[in-house]
């Protein structure tokens, strides 16, 4: 699964508040103009990990819930 394999380049042990915060910061380096031209591609490819590290913990969280409730 792609969202598994791009979620492994983040810390295993990063929690998905952790993985927001980030994200927020980053969003906030955009709205605010103090990103570098020369650091926007990195900046992107840190949030899109960041963003699929959330998408696979939602994943596994819906799963584990939809066992509890069968």
């Amino acid at each position: 699964m792609q969202i598994y394999d791009m979620a492994k380049k983040i810390e295993n042990n990063t929690s998905y508040t952790e993985a927001m915060a980030q994200i927020e910061q980053i969003l906030d380096k955009f709205r605010t103009e103090q990103m570098s031209v020369d650091d926007l591609a990195a900046e992107v490819k840190r949030a899109t990990e960041l963003i699929s590290l959330c998408r696979e913990k939602l994943y596994k969280a819906e799963e584990e819930v939809k066992k509890i409730l069968e």
